[in-house]
């Protein structure tokens, strides 16, 4: 860069002193390193040509950093690739673009975290915890109303790199899977726990009796080492999860921390049998209590004792409006006692009798630490739905447990028995086990018991050591319907309160522990909604306040040697991850192509290369990628940069062998806007040299004689050559005369566009990176036509209309084209020939080698006629065109993946079709005999090669006799007329034309004449045998076609493949999947057609104009199945509903065995399976009736004639609930002359009996029938709504059909007992599961909760 001295006398950059008129580049820097500034964005605008080291600078002094203790990397890079802080190439250089937003992102360094810029009050502590950071990143995350636990997961701002650096709390989160944030929580309580870590620390596993992926032990074990020694942010819990014995889909399953943690210390109890931890769980969190029941006469107690892990605390008393409002109530009322009294009296062992008694619970032991679980899940049964309790509850800091410890049970009591203890307590304990032998437990387990301490030491402990000091608050936030879990826990190293968020770890303070007391915000009436949401605390942790019990962390140095071994096998792994870390960083990733020369397809790879490895190093990789090893030589090959969308070679990197990959690259970047080709030489060819600013063609040699197309040859050009220098450069590479020649540019599809100017520049004229041209350099007179009228324009507009269809035809069944003589398409000797055919019965091939032969015997009178029609238009030598009549007149134009092949093909006379003029001496040479098609296919060499794949059947489509100007290529004069003048006699030939539909939707008018005159269009057909038959019958074809055909003319040219008229087959294209869709357009063209579609012809009749197919459905009103499908059918514009239901008669005799009468049923609207608009016999279809392709109605069958005989009458169906009997009536109809209720409730009270004044109505909801269970009909209903007519909210009864439910108000609903309620839900949901109708509210059901101790689930035998 060039230094200019300023006007201090130093030396800046040239560049630097236009900055302000120097474009700008705006970066957005995202922080990823803590979890506070994951959200916040850095902008910075720089001058283009700031470097990419000062650039590090200014993010540095805004960020606050440290510079060099941070990198900056592309915000969309899937592998974070940082840029090169020593860089000094400009911003714009290094991939920056001027005047757009340029995304980035802030990530750590070698995995620590960036160090913190010292300030004016001071230097930053190293280690990230000084007052000024805390500040910083303080506070939990806000989760309020938060629904689904994956919010973290899947936030925009998460990244990979946003879990490399430890938080600056310096404790380390856990990455939610999906859905495990319950786990997590869980995870780091356990680990904040000081005598649960320590005593996992001093289990050693033994890698001989199991495997560590399947031991829980080892794998908490591995997880808690992670936590206490990685420097990542966040480490993965799916080692831990896959111990359990879950999959994938377990992450996308919330569970009940509380349940998990049961089930979690049932799995370490049953893995820790025989080792010292086998009664660890025991030691710290379980309890005894006793459930007693008191006779109040005598004194005499029945009790049993249980344990317990965790004490339930209900929120809220069932059926009291106010909530418990601290621990310590809800504490009291779990060891309040009930009395049994009147009918619950308790039958007493000792008074023979039943008496008054006390039933409660006792306190015999505390754990030491103590797990209390807040019930804030209920159920409502006044909703029926799954409900949270959101009231406030208060929970101390320091649990004073003495005043619930049973003290009467200090000394055993001689009246006790253990037998039963009664109605067992609705919100019992967890009971680990029961225990009928009490010779040790009977004694006096008040206090707390780790050690084996004699029982009287136990009883002389004071109760000043029940204080419970709390630790851990594992909250929720959401709704019963789903939410999210975090862990509040307090360090017992510092006293710090921290927020353990999935993979945030924060410091909090006491005031956001208040916060997660609860509190509904609002009015919510009795219970919260289903899916109200709020935060509140769920489970509480304590631990016993003992200063002789109470342990420290296992510090590194102090940790067993078999903790030290795996410390030291994790830091290795960690580091091993830490330089594929670094190696991704610096590997240059891009696409790879190669043109495989054995296999001929273009191979595609990604290459994956280190910066520093030289271009060289870099062929070597893609030469044994590739797999071209014994193929070719590696000097054979190199790397060229190539742009694959446009097939261009962008350029060759001659001499820069030695040249690094990231430099030749540009940089390592996420993607790249071009790729790489290896390209492959002959080992007699030298290397083309590719420049940049070159532009790739491909050049197509087209041939006017014999109207084919050549395979393209690539030739670079430069945008500022002339058109003059471009001809020059053609004719050196495709050996042509330069000076005859013309280049036709196709810039895109049907763009073409002839390049006559000498002087013009290639970038003038539209040339851009890759480029095709066709080129023509005869000495025909075509070039002094205008192009748009030459031959060369219709070849190449034929050329590029053209597709391949797959056409598979109907299979041909005996006899069926003898009965097809009726055809107005079959000629006289046609038919014959079906006559004289031995099984009545021909194949594709034999209608092939028939309409060939035909048309070959006309081909010495198409030349004549040409000949003759020749003469007479051309004055000039029409050598030229003698010749190119000899040919086709219909090249062999392939599909552009075989234009290759169409070169080398000679042209075929014998095998090209001709339409001939309709005259009558043409007729007597076609009429042949089936021996004189065998002799002929006997004697001629040509014939037998008919149906070879090479050989094929072509047409042109014409209608008219004159000569007119073309649009597929081919002169005038060589195309003949079609035989039209013996259409009125019903003789035609099986060629006909294919017409041009003039935008309607039929073939023929009234007397089945062509409606428009047809364009000449291209059709070429081939047999084609299919890879997996379909059977003898089954025929197919190869078609190519001109897609600007339309579908009636394509139907006409099939006609005598398929041996029936167009009108009597249907045409199915076939997508993906095998699904078929019937082409009923016939006016459309095959535009949206493409290469390769598959086509399916269908026998059956095609619709004509204003036809549509129809759909008929039965109603059955009454039936548990109301929508029956009967058949399809044709209605036409302009028929009448009558008209149609005579034309159904017939078919439903045939098709489904109903034979009534036409005034005896109805037609009426189908909305998907509700009944609407009933037609009338006088409505007419698309006048009345909107109608539509595959419309579907109902049939419905009368037991009366029809009441409806107006449009302003309403029909609605009717049903009565009887609530005393709790059933319903079956449907019946009700006809009104308007939309009054009060009309509506006189014919219901006329029909049923029920006065007037008692009858009230509902309407149904959801689709017909509207089905409801009888134990919600009485009280779910909108009944008698106050409204005066049907057509307003909130009915809306607007049309027929709607479903009308009415009862009479007096009636009382049946008192049902607890078994017949229970017997009648059985036998309604199962009713309603039937007819697909919703029972009642039903949410997702859940997963049970299990972990699997073998390594993973083992399917029942017995299980589906």
């Amino acid at each position: 860069m060039e230094m200019v001295p300023s006007e201090e006398k130093q030396l800046v950059p040239k560049e630097i002193e236009s900055a302000a008129e120097e474009p700008r580049v705006l970066c957005i820097v995202q922080d990823t390193t803590n979890a506070k500034t994951v959200n916040e964005r850095l902008t910075l605008n720089l001058p283009a040509s700031t470097t990419v080291n000062k650039f590090y600078e200014d993010v540095a002094h805004k960020a606050g950093y440290v510079n060099g203790t941070f990198c900056l990397a592309w915000a969309n890079a899937g592998h974070m690739a940082p840029l090169d802080q020593a860089g000094e190439m400009s911003l714009v250089l290094s991939g920056f673009e001027a005047g757009k937003k340029n995304f980035l992102q802030l990530t750590d360094k070698d995995g620590e975290q960036p160090q913190i810029a010292s300030d004016e009050s001071g230097t930053a502590d190293s280690s990230g915890l000084d007052d000024s950071s805390q500040d910083r990143f303080i506070g939990p995350l806000p989760r309020d109303g938060t629904v689904g636990c994956s919010s973290d997961y899947s936030s925009p701002s998460y990244s990979y790199s946003s879990i490399l650096n430890k938080s600056e709390t310096g404790y380390v989160g856990l990455v939610n899977q999906a859905m495990t944030c319950y786990l997590n929580s869980l995870l780091q309580t356990l680990f904040m726990t000081p005598e649960f870590r320590n005593a996992l620390y001093n289990w050693e596993f033994e890698e001989s009796e199991e495997d560590p992926v399947i031991s829980i032990p080892y794998q908490l074990q591995r997880l808690f080492v992670l936590l206490q020694t990685s420097k990542k942010r966040a480490i993965e819990t799916t080692d831990v999860t896959r111990s359990f014995g879950w999959d994938s889909s377990e992450a996308w399953q919330q569970h009940d921390v509380q349940e998990l943690c049961r089930v979690m210390f049932d799995a370490l109890e049953q893995k820790w049998k025989q080792t010292e931890q086998a009664d660890l769980i025991n030691q710290l969190y379980q309890g005894k209590l006793k459930d007693y029941v008191r006779c109040l006469e005598c004194g005499y107690e029945s009790w049993r004792i249980d344990t317990y892990l965790d004490i339930p605390l209900v929120i809220r008393p069932f059926g009291a409006s106010q909530a418990f409002g601290s621990v310590e109530e809800a504490l009291q009322a779990f060891v309040q006692p009930e009395t049994l009294d009147g009918p619950n009296q308790y039958f007493c062992e000792r008074c023979k009798k039943k008496c008054d008694a006390r039933k409660g619970l006792r306190f015999l032991h505390f754990p030491y630490l103590l797990t209390l679980q807040l019930k804030r899940f209920d159920f409502d049964y006044t909703t029926m739905h799954r409900i949270k309790l959101n009231d406030r509850m208060t929970f101390p800091e320091e649990l004073d447990m003495s005043p619930f410890i049973d003290v009467e049970d200090e000394k055993s009591p001689q009246t006790e028995s253990c037998t039963d203890s009664g109605a067992e307590n609705e919100g019992s304990c967890h009971s680990d086990q029961m225990s009928n032998d009490f010779s040790t437990d009977d004694g006096v387990d008040e206090g707390i018991c780790l050690d084996n301490t004699s029982t009287a030491e136990r009883v002389l402990k004071p109760k000043s050591s029940l204080t419970f000091e709390l630790f851990s608050v594992m909250v929720h936030s959401g709704s019963a319907a789903g939410g999210h879990y975090y862990a509040c826990i307090k360090s017992f190293s510092d006293s710090q309160w921290y927020s353990f968020n999935d993979q945030h770890v924060s410091k909090i303070t006491q005031d956001d522990i208040r916060k997660t007391y609860g509190g509904s915000s609002g009015s919510r009436g009795y219970y919260s909604s289903a899916f109200a949401s709020s935060t509140n605390a769920y489970m509480l942790m304590y631990r016993l306040k003992d200063p002789s019990r109470n342990a420290k962390f296992l510090e590194v140095d102090d940790f067993p040697e078999h903790i030290k071994k795996l410390v030291q096998r994790e830091k290795e792994s960690e580091e091993q991850e830490k330089r594929q870390r670094e190696i991704e960083r610096n590997t240059c990733k891009i696409k790879l192509f190669c043109m495989h020369p054995v296999k001929l397809m273009m191979m595609e790879n990604k290459l994956e290369v280190h910066k520093d490895k030289t271009l060289r190093e870099a062929t070597e990789m893609a030469y044994k990628l590739m797999d071209l090893d014994g193929v070719v030589q590696l000097d054979c090959c190199r790397l060229v940069k190539y742009d694959e969308f446009h097939e261009y070679l962008e350029r060759s990197y001659e001499g820069e062998e030695d040249m690094p990959m990231g430099l030749l690259l540009g940089g390592v970047k996420s993607s790249y806007m071009f790729d790489l080709l290896l390209e492959i030489r002959r080992p007699d060819q030298a290397f083309q040299p590719y420049k940049p600013g070159e532009v790739m063609v491909k050049v197509h040699v087209v041939d006017l004689k014999s109207e084919s197309i050549a395979a393209p040859v690539s030739v670079r050009a430069y945008l500022n050559q002339t058109i003059t220098e471009f001809k020059q450069l053609i004719a050196q590479a495709a050996g042509l005369c330069a000076e005859t020649m013309r280049v036709v540019l196709e810039r895109c599809y049907n763009d073409l566009r002839l390049l006559y100017v000498p002087n013009k520049t290639l970038k003038a004229e539209g040339f851009f990176r890759s480029n095709k041209v066709f080129v023509e350099s005869s000495d025909s007179t075509d070039h002094q036509v205008a192009f748009t009228d030459s031959v060369l324009w219709k070849l190449l507009d034929r050329h590029g209309n053209t597709i391949r269809l797959f056409v598979s035809l109907p299979e041909q069944s005996p006899g069926s084209l003898a009965n097809r003589t009726s055809c107005p398409k079959a000629s006289a000797d046609s038919v014959d020939s079906f006559d004289g055919a031995k099984g009545s019965r021909k194949s594709v091939e034999a209608i092939l080698e028939e309409s060939t032969e035909k048309l070959k015997n006309l081909s010495l009178q198409q030349q004549q006629q040409r000949q003759q029609q020749q003469q007479q238009q051309q004055t000039s030598s029409n050598s030229d065109s003698q010749k190119s009549s000899d040919h086709s007149d219909f090249e062999h134009i392939e599909s552009p993946a075989q234009e290759l092949d169409a070169v080398s093909q000679p042209s075929q006379t014998e095998n090209s079709t001709r339409v001939a003029s309709d005259t009558d001496n043409q007729f007597p040479s076609e009429e042949r005999s089936d021996s004189d098609v065998n002799n002929d296919r006997s004697t001629s060499s040509v014939d037998s090669d008919i149906l070879s794949s090479s050989h094929s059947s072509d047409t042109l489509c014409n209608a008219d006799s004159g000569p007119l100007p073309l649009a597929n290529g081919l002169d005038s004069h060589s195309i003949t007329s079609s035989r039209r003048s013996k259409a009125h006699e019903g003789k035609k030939e099986t060629w006909d034309t294919a017409e041009e539909d003039s935008g309607t939707d039929s073939e023929y008018d009234e007397n089945g004449k062509s409606k428009a005159d047809a364009l000449y269009l291209y059709f070429k057909t081939e047999p084609y045998s299919q890879e997996e038959g379909s059977g003898e019958g089954q025929k197919s074809l190869l078609v190519h076609v001109d897609k600007r055909i339309t579908l009636a003319a394509f139907k006409q040219n099939l006609e005598p493949f398929v041996g029936v008229p167009s009108t009597q087959f249907k045409v199915f294209r076939v997508y993906a999947n095998n699904q078929e869709f019937e082409s009923v357009r016939l006016n459309e063209t095959l535009s949206s057609f493409s290469d390769d579609n598959k086509i399916t012809i269908r026998l059956g009749r095609a619709l004509k104009k204003g036809e549509y197919r129809v759909k008929v459905y039965q109603l059955l009103v009454n039936d548990p199945e109301p929508c029956k499908f009967l058949l399809d059918t044709v209605f036409a514009k302009g028929m009448t509903v009558r008209q149609s239901k005579e034309e159904l008669l017939p078919q439903l005799k045939d098709q489904c065995k109903l034979d009534l009468s036409i005034d005896r049923f109805r037609l009426r609207k189908k909305t998907w399976k509700n009944p609407g608009t009933v037609f009338l016999d006088y409505h007419v279809y698309e006048e009345d009736i909107n109608i539509s392709s595959n419309w579907e109605v109902f049939l419905e069958v009368l037991d009366e004639p029809e009441r409806m005989k107006s449009m302003s009458q309403l029909a609605v169906l009717t049903r009565r609930w009887c609530p005393a009997q709790m059933k319903l009536e079956a449907f019946r109809e009700v006809v009104l002359e308007s939309s009054s209720v009060e009309e509506l409730k006189e014919k219901l009270s006329e029909m049923s009996g029920i006065p007037l004044e008692n009858l009230e109505f509902a309407k149904g909801r959801g689709t017909f029938p509207c089905d409801i269970s009888v134990l919600e009909i009485h009280q779910d209903l909108d009944w008698n709504p106050k409204v005066s007519t049907l057509n307003v909210w909130p009915l809306y009864i607007c049309d027929d059909g709607a479903v009308i439910f009415y009862r009479d108000s007096t009636e009382d609903l049946m008192d049902l007992s607890e078994e017949e309620r229970n017997e009648l839900m059985k036998k309604e949901s199962s009713r309603l599961l039937k007819t697909g109708h919703r029972v009642s509210y039903s949410p997702r059901k859940e997963k049970a909760l299990k972990i699997y101790l073998d390594g993973g689930p083992t399917k029942d035998p017995g299980q589906d």
